[in-house]
């Protein structure tokens, strides 16, 4: 119980680690989430590029959009902006994410001119690439022929983790993500 620190420490933390990464302080850092299940194509843990991380915002109320896909989560209010929301499990044909105190949304589509959000199950903090290896490039549950270009290159880090790469630019421009409607 002594290492429990509060939420706004924690997100105090990641904010100044997020801002020191993309300085260039500490070497290269990667925002690592986890999201579904291992049979899942590419896993339940992820690295995103800092660049296209975009912010991290404990899960607000969600107004549900009617007439979308049932992994489209609704729509979310931060801070007077409107983001759509994907629930990334769900969307990858898992079962829906959680709606807990562990879960995030995932603001991606800012830097890129779309206001998109990702549900996720928790934001794991940094993760440095220099102690990430390259596993494989394949992810889990598909071959070589059939890999989405937003499914990224696998790596292990030093626990023997595999983690898998998220594409943000690829991830938006990808006509099932952007196709909602019923």
């Amino acid at each position: 119980m002594a290492n429990r620190i509060s939420l706004r420490e924690f997100q105090q933390s990641l904010s100044e680690r997020l801002l020191s990464a993309k300085r260039g302080e500490g070497g290269q850092a990667l925002l690592g989430i986890e999201s579904g299940s291992d049979d899942l194509p590419g896993g339940s843990r992820w690295l995103i590029d800092l660049a296209d991380s975009g912010e991290v915002a404990p899960l607000p109320l969600l107004t549900p959009a009617p007439l979308t896909k049932p992994w489209f989560a609704g729509i979310a209010n931060i801070r007077g902006v409107l983001y759509a929301v994907v629930d990334f499990s769900a969307w990858r044909g898992g079962a829906p994410t959680p709606c807990n105190a562990q879960s995030r949304l995932l603001l991606v589509g800012a830097r890129h001119g779309i206001n998109s959000a990702l549900l996720v199950r928790r934001a794991l903090g940094l993760r440095p690439q220099l102690q990430m290896h390259a596993a494989s490039e394949v992810g889990a549950g598909t071959t070589a022929h059939e890999v989405p270009p937003w499914l990224g290159g696998r790596f292990k880090d030093t626990q023997d983790v595999i983690w898998t790469q998220l594409r943000i630019p690829a991830l938006l421009a990808d006509p099932n993500y952007l196709d909602i409607a019923l």
